[in-house]
C-alpha cells in the first residue's frame, strides 16, 4: 500500500510531531485474520474506524474518510479477541462523522447477543423510529465497522438473512458459526410464526432468544404477531424485548406445539 507523501514528510522530521497531529490528518491500518478471512482495519487514536474485506481497501477508505493511511506495527488493543469471539465491548470505536440516527441504529444492533438475530423493524422500534425500517437498512448497509458492530445479526422478518456489506453468503456463514439455526427460522417464517411463547413461563420471545430455545415442544406456542401473543395472555420477554409491530400484524391464531 502506497503511503501519502505528507506522511512520508512527517516521518522524515527530526523531531516527533506534536501529540494528536497524526490523528488529525491520517489513520493507521493493519491486516488481521477474521471470521470470514483476512480483514484490513483502519484505526485512529480514538479507536477502530473502518473494517474492510477484499480488494480496494485504501481507495474505499480514502473515498469515505478523506484521509491517507499509514501502516501500523500492531492492531489496536482488543481487536483480535473481538473478531474471534464476536464480542466487541473491549474495543474502542471511532464513530465520528456518523449521524445521530446511524449511531443509534448501530448501537441498537450492538445489543443483539451472539447466536441471536432481530428483524430490521425491531431496530427501528427500539430507537423510537418505528416507521424508519428502510432507513435502518440503509444505516446498517453503511456500517463502517462490521463485525465489531454486528449488523449481520439483523435479518429479514421472512426468515431470510438479507443483505450484508460483505455479501449475503458471508452473512449466513457468520450467523451459522454463531449458532443461529437459519433453516429453523425459515421454516417458522413459512408457517407465519415470528414469536414463540411458553405456557409454563407465560413469556413470548423472538425465536432465537436463548429463553425461546429452552421451550420444550409440548409447551411451545407460535404466534404471527406480538399482539396475538399478548392478547392470549403472554408477556414480552425482558431479555429479547420483542417490539410491537415488528412482524405482520394481520389477524390469525396461534400454532400450538410449533416444530422446533
Amino acid at each position: 500500500m502506497t503511503e501519502d507523501r505528507l506522511l512520508a514528510g512527517l516521518g522524515a522530521l527530526a523531531a516527533d510531531a506534536p501529540d494528536g497531529l497524526l490523528d488529525r490528518i491520517a489513520a493507521r491500518w493493519v491486516s488481521v485474520p477474521g471470521p470470514i478471512g483476512e480483514l484490513r482495519v483502519a484505526f485512529t487514536d480514538q479507536g477502530v474506524a473502518y473494517v474492510h474485506a477484499g480488494d480496494g481497501f485504501a481507495e474505499a477508505f480514502r473515498a469515505r474518510f478523506g484521509r491517507p493511511l499509514l501502516t501500523a506495527g500492531r492492531p489496536p488493543a482488543g481487536l483480535l479477541t473481538a473478531l474471534r469471539t464476536g464480542r466487541a465491548s473491549g474495543v474502542r470505536l471511532d464513530l465520528r462523522g456518523m449521524s445521530d440516527f446511524q449511531r443509534d441504529v448501530l448501537e441498537a444492533a450492538r445489543t443483539i447477543p451472539r447466536g441471536e438475530v432481530r428483524p430490521y423493524a425491531w431496530i427501528a422500534a427500539r430507537i423510537g423510529r418505528p416507521r424508519a425500517v428502510r432507513a435502518v437498512g440503509t444505516a446498517l448497509a453503511n456500517n463502517p465497522v462490521p463485525l465489531l458492530l454486528p449488523c449481520h445479526r439483523v435479518t429479514r422478518s421472512d426468515g431470510a438473512a438479507g443483505d450484508y456489506v460483505f455479501g449475503a453468503a458471508a452473512k449466513e456463514r457468520l450467523l451459522l458459526a454463531e449458532g443461529v439455526d437459519l433453516e429453523r427460522l425459515r421454516r417458522l417464517a413459512g408457517e407465519r410464526v415470528f414469536y414463540l411463547a411458553s405456557d409454563t413461563t407465560g413469556v413470548v420471545c423472538f425465536p432465537t432468544c436463548h429463553n425461546a430455545r429452552r421451550i420444550t415442544p409440548a409447551h411451545r406456542h407460535g404466534f404471527r404477531t406480538l399482539a396475538q401473543a399478548t392478547g392470549a395472555g403472554y408477556r414480552p420477554c425482558r431479555t429479547c424485548r420483542p417490539a410491537q409491530g415488528v412482524a405482520g400484524q394481520a389477524s390469525g391464531g396461534r400454532a400450538k406445539g410449533v416444530a422446533g
